[in-house]
């Protein structure tokens, strides 16, 4: 009786610290994914704004009428989309067995996102001679904010397919009136736009990696403590 009271006794004693590092990784991606939204939604706040100066987007008159002239729906959607974008390329990289090789520092995030904010503004403000010569510089700009921040397989791969995915959600959107381009040039909608979408995911990812590091390195100075 003896023997199986200490038995007992001792079954929360192991349970408690794993039940504790499972709270402490809930509460951490809760954290991380807060700050993304957050992220996303200045991004989309930001990059709205650009446009909507350029005259790119048109918003029906009583949502233009909202705050920050933007869409109600857009800063939240884009900061969810932000989240989840940020939370999985880190994830990706550990299935992948694929970690981030280039040097990881916050300034070099934050240099990430003046591109970013850069390929936005040329998109909004430079006049090019045709929609072609835009295209096809601002996906040199992107595929050049890849390999300048990023050069991953799993970074690429990601970037591409959900470019491709919002792209496809904004056709949708535009279709059904919810929002109009000025100038559509393919399918109602900017020829140019997945590319901004690419620039952004990987700026995003960026944004994510940074942060599932820090939360890294944080847990292993805990348990270099313990």
């Amino acid at each position: 009786m003896a023997e199986d009271s200490s038995l007992s006794g001792g079954a929360p004693m192991h349970r408690g610290p794993y039940i504790s590092m499972i709270t402490n990784r809930t509460m951490n991606l809760l954290i991380r994914a807060a700050m993304l939204f957050m992220v996303g939604v200045f991004l989309a706040l930001v990059l709205n704004l650009l446009q909507v100066q350029r005259n790119v987007t048109l918003f029906p008159p009583d949502v233009i009428s909202s705050i920050f002239s933007s869409a109600w729906w857009l800063p939240p959607c884009c900061g969810t989309a932000a989240a989840l974008i940020g939370l999985l390329y880190p994830c990706m990289d550990r299935r992948l067995g694929e970690p981030h090789k280039l040097k990881r520092e916050w300034s070099n995030v934050m240099r990430c996102v003046a591109v970013f904010v850069g390929i936005n503004h040329a998109s909004a403000k430079v006049d090019f001679v045709n929609n072609v010569q835009l295209s096809l510089t601002l996906a040199a700009l992107s595929v050049g904010l890849w390999w300048t921040f990023d050069r991953s397989r799993s970074g690429f791969g990601l970037g591409v397919i959900i470019a491709i995915l919002a792209t496809l959600a904004t056709q949708l959107l535009v279709y059904n009136g919810v929002f109009q381009y000025t100038s559509p040039d393919f399918l109602y909608i900017r020829s140019w736009l997945p590319c901004i979408f690419f620039a952004g995911v990987i700026t995003v990812g960026n944004i994510g990696r940074q942060l599932a590091l820090y939360e890294y390195k944080v847990s292993q100075e805990k348990t270099h403590q313990d």
